[in-house]
């Protein structure tokens, strides 16, 4: 690797609020880094727990951490913000690497070494381990870059989600900072992948091809709370309303819109079943967000198109069994 002198300054971040159990090996792999000239700064947004003695140990043997504590205690999204609007000015490249995860040694060094060698890149994604499964797909092996337009043009025709979440990405400095707020605090469920189409408009998406993070599965957070209101599916709808006048010529936008929303009326009606009304009104305020009416009506179109479809297919199975 190149000599420190020569290589760019690097903000890593990691936003803390009880993590006394799994935050020193966050610490740990940052500093087992084969890339060395970055800065860390950790921000403790107000632990009741031990977390602010782990961090102040490890501040203590590396000057390079710096420790950030919150005055009160933020929101999520609204603490990732904060802790962004605290980086180097000289810093290069930034890059977030939540608590209860980790990154392998040579992450920084690989996503540095591409975006170093591509001036037009402003992300930099890779391959994770999310619990036991590795991500991400639809990238394809002979390429590193793609243009940014177009590679969001290609998630939004239904395309495979390649972008990755914070700890898998790394964003060059002068795009964070000349977006203030970073993340959309307003829908913290897809503030990941709202960024990546915000800065790709001006900007390419590359891509390490080897896994280089390692993120956890844990009750209570953001990602578990997602996924028990099926919130990706509303935020893939908000994305194509939002950004599918941007990437998408009028044709495939109104046509990729009435087939999402026949899709997202069909999840609905395999959702019936549910009584929980939170998730309801999730679902019924993000239609209402995008521009749509919710219509009990078409919830039940689509329940009636679901029995007569599995009628025909157990009918089916009965004629091919008794040869009928």
């Amino acid at each position: 690797m190149a000599s420190e002198i020569s290589t760019p300054l690097v903000s890593l971040i990691t936003p803390a609020y009880n993590e006394e159990d799994l935050i020193a090996e966050c610490i740990e792999s940052v500093l087992r880094q084969s890339y060395r000239n970055w800065e860390y700064l950790i921000v403790n947004n107000c632990s009741s727990d031990g977390t602010l003695e782990v961090i102040q140990k490890y501040a203590a043997l590396d000057v390079r951490i710096r420790v950030i504590n919150n005055k009160a205690l933020l929101q999520a999204v609204s603490n990732f913000n904060s802790a962004l609007r605290q980086i180097s000015p000289q810093s290069k490249y930034c890059k977030i690497v939540f608590a209860d995860d980790w990154i392998f040694p040579e992450c920084i060094e690989r996503m540095v070494s591409l975006a170093e060698a591509n001036s037009s890149v402003g992300i930099v994604g890779a391959y994770g381990i999310d619990g036991q499964w590795v991500l991400w797909e639809g990238i394809p092996y002979n390429r590193s870059v793609s243009e940014g337009r177009e590679i969001c043009r290609e998630r939004l025709l239904g395309g495979p989600y390649v972008f990755g979440s914070s700890t898998s990405a790394l964003y060059r400095s002068d795009l964070v900072r000349e977006n203030n707020p970073f993340f959309n605090e307003a829908n913290p469920h897809a503030a990941d992948s709202e960024v990546c189409f915000n800065l790709l408009k001006q900007s390419d998406f590359g891509f390490v091809h080897q896994v280089l993070t390692f993120s956890r599965k844990r009750s209570g957070s953001l990602l578990t709370e997602s996924q028990a209101l099926n919130a990706s599916a509303a935020d893939t709808l908000r994305e194509l309303v939002e950004y599918g006048p941007v990437f998408l010529s009028e044709r495939e936008f109104k046509t990729q819109l009435k087939e999402m929303l026949g899709r997202y009326y069909d999840f609905l009606a395999s959702s019936l079943a549910r009584r929980d009304r939170r998730f309801w009104s999730f679902h019924k305020s993000a239609l209402r967000d995008c521009g749509v009416t919710f219509q009990r009506r078409l919830v039940l179109l689509a329940l009636i198109r679901k029995v007569i479809k599995r009628f025909r297919l157990r009918r089916k199975d009965a004629h091919l069994r008794w040869g009928l």
